[in-house]
């Protein structure tokens, strides 16, 4: 099965489903991490070319952990992504090219104008990936055949789908605790941990759940 996450920013994937890209991994699946941007206006000790560097790898030692396959970096401008084209041609020409059968991006509703971006971008993208008809493409066409939305910044509301993390949550947190510019401003380990377990309390799959809104495409 190949697997192909969308995240706005490095650190976003980790959060969001890093439990789950680990039990892809696991079990022999392909996974790759695309960023949308590489978070360079994440923290104002650092120049933007250099926060861009230090983001980077940090998302490349934190994918390493949770065993992802590729890292893709596509470098849109952090606090200002937006669907144009631009943005769109290259994220439906990486469908493409990885041919996914599972995507993985934030929800519609995730509290960060960049994660409602990536949402819009990425969802036109699958359409138009599966598309005979834009000839600025390149690649053939693809049919993806379920997205999973994740939660970051705002719980979500609908849930269609729940992972148990349990095996896998110490290994989150380490993979988590690798985008040090990040942790240092705020306290994402608790953030996480305490919604992880509210939802295998809550939902009785396991000590800690990921959730998910499954928006079924290829049926």
């Amino acid at each position: 099965m190949n697997v192909l996450v969308f995240s706005p920013h490095p650190d976003d994937d980790v959060i969001g489903c890093g439990g789950s890209i680990l039990k892809h991994s696991e079990v022999g699946h392909m996974v790759a991490v695309a960023y949308l941007t590489s978070g360079e206006a994440g923290n104002i000790r650092y120049s933007k070319t250099e926060l861009a560097r230090v983001r980077e790898t940090e998302a490349r030692q934190a994918s390493a952990l949770l065993g992802t396959n590729e890292v893709i970096f596509l470098h849109n401008e952090d606090g200002y992504l937006g669907y144009n084209k631009d943005t769109l041609i290259p994220v439906v020409n990486l469908i493409r090219e990885k041919q996914p059968d599972i995507i993985y991006v934030p929800h519609k509703n995730d509290g960060h104008k960049d994660h409602i971006a990536t949402n819009e971008i990425v969802l036109e993208a699958i359409e138009r990936a599966r598309s005979p008809f834009f000839h600025d493409l390149t690649g053939k066409p693809w049919l993806v055949k379920d997205v999973f939305c994740y939660e970051v910044w705002t719980p979500l509301q609908n849930i269609t789908y729940v992972e148990d993390i349990t095996v896998q949550m110490q290994r989150k947190l380490v993979a988590l605790a690798m985008h040090q510019s990040q942790i240092e401003n705020r306290d994402y380990h608790e953030a996480i941990q305490g919604l992880n377990r509210y939802r295998g309390v809550m939902t009785r799959k396991g000590m800690y759940c990921e959730c998910f809104e499954i928006l079924r495409k290829g049926r």
